[in-house]
């Protein structure tokens, strides 16, 4: 049960890297630091979009516009640090 937990919880530790990263390169995209035309930076932004897309579209749903600025990922990082902390008050219960 605890290796388990502690699969779960790092799982959701690799993703929250992931959302901040998509969230960090599409910055640097729209701000032309970086350029999709190169193969590596397409297939790395290709592949975060596909990773984050599904948990992020629900929560753009929900929120309202905010003139431009997407707080969905700021959203999704801080559920997900809820998660992992529940799942860990569970590991701490299962231990005890």
């Amino acid at each position: 049960m605890y290796a388990l937990l502690h699969l779960i919880g790092t799982v959701i530790d690799l993703y929250i890297w992931l959302v901040i990263i998509a969230a960090v390169m599409s910055w640097l995209i729209a701000f032309n630091v970086i350029n999709t035309y190169n193969r590596f930076v397409g297939m790395v932004s290709y592949f975060l979009h596909q990773v984050t897309e599904p948990a992020l579209r629900p929560i753009r749903r929900i929120l309202p516009v905010m003139g431009g600025i997407d707080l969905s990922p700021l959203v999704l990082i801080l559920l997900l640090i809820f998660l992992r902390n529940l799942i860990m008050v569970d590991l701490a219960r299962a231990l005890l």
